[in-house]
C-alpha cells in the first residue's frame, strides 16, 4: 500500500437518471483526462436548497480516477457538457491505495 498523498484523485459527479453521465465519462476516458469511470446505476436521493425551495430529486453518481494535476481539465470538461446549472464535481486526493492500481491511472492518463 502506498504511503503519504499520491498523485491520483477521486471526482465525484451526480447528474441524471439518463445517459449523461456515461457519455461524459467515454468523452474524458478517449481524451485519456481519466483512467476510469464508476458509475452507479442504483439512484440516490439528492436533497438540497436551490433558488429558496428544498428539492428532493434521484439522480446517479459518478467517481473518476485521474492525476490530481489534471482535475481542472476534467472539471471543465464535465461543467461544459453536463446539463445542471451548477453541477456537483468535487475532487479529493487518495492518500494511500494499492501501488500497481495508482500507476494504472498514471499509465492511462495523458502528462498534464
Amino acid at each position: 500500500m502506498a504511503t503519504g498523498i499520491s498523485p491520483a484523485c477521486e471526482i465525484s459527479v451526480t447528474g441524471p437518471i439518463d445517459d449523461t453521465l456515461e457519455r461524459i465519462a467515454r468523452e474524458l476516458v478517449e481524451a485519456r483526462l481519466i483512467a476510469c469511470a464508476n458509475i452507479a446505476d442504483a439512484p440516490v436521493k439528492s436533497i438540497y436548497r436551490w433558488r429558496g425551495a428544498v428539492e428532493v430529486e434521484q439522480e446517479r453518481r459518478m467517481h473518476l480516477h485521474t492525476r490530481l494535476a489534471l482535475v481542472e481539465r476534467v472539471v471543465a470538461l464535465i461543467t461544459e457538457r453536463h446539463p445542471y446549472e451548477v453541477p456537483n464535481v468535487t475532487a479529493v486526493p487518495l492518500l494511500a491505495g494499492n501501488e500497481e492500481y495508482l500507476d494504472w491511472i498514471a499509465s492511462e492518463t495523458v502528462e498534464p
